[in-house]
């Protein structure tokens, strides 16, 4: 695959954890570092879309939401709209086990015919860590001024790729949105 541009989403309400999700910490550091470490060893073309000044400590780009209150679908749309990269990962902030090596499995079962490309299990498919192509650009807009905001039903319209995985790596996958799921997320590695 040509370069790469990582966009996170780092703008979300975060209503259940009742504090900004990405700098949660997670072993002494925020899930952004945890996400960032893992991006690095791929690439360094790493941009935030976030209006949040908590994140300025990072250095890099950050991309407020050119459509605001649309959801992780509003996210994805600024990312297309920034980039100047065909195939962008989008990631969303809250995913402190991602790994340098599921990320690279992405990127390299990734084909460019896909409009965008997922894992999934039997159980769930994971839209927030996924190749999307700039192409959807018109697609994804078309979604937002409809107000037809569930990343499934966008996958479910485009030419997507879905890269299957065993249940048991749903774990490294997991977004987590909550106090709860972070204590249960620490009971579960100690």
């Amino acid at each position: 695959m040509e370069t790469l541009t990582v966009y996170i989403l780092c703008g979300g309400k975060s209503t259940r954890m009742q504090t900004e999700k990405g700098l949660v910490l997670f072993q002494k550091k925020p899930f952004i570092e945890h996400i960032i470490h893992a991006i690095l060893p791929i690439t360094e073309k790493i941009k935030l879309i976030t209006t949040t000044r908590e994140y300025d400590y990072l250095p890099y780009q950050k991309i407020p939401d050119i459509i605001t209150d649309k959801g992780p679908l509003g996210g994805i749309y600024t990312a297309l709209t920034a980039s100047e990269t065909e195939f962008n990962l989008i990631l969303s902030c809250d995913i402190p086990l991602i790994s340098t090596e599921l990320l690279s499995e992405l990127i390299s079962k990734h084909t460019n015919e896909a409009g965008v490309t997922v894992f999934a299990s039997e159980s769930k498919v994971h839209p927030l860590i996924g190749i999307y192509s700039k192409k959807m650009l018109p697609v994804i807009k078309e979604a937002i001024e409809t107000d037809e905001l569930k990343m499934m039903d966008l996958i479910a319209k485009i030419p997507h790729q879905i890269i299957n995985i065993d249940e048991s790596e749903n774990f490294h996958l997991s977004n987590i949105n909550s106090i709860d799921e972070l204590n249960d997320l620490n009971i579960n590695l100690s």
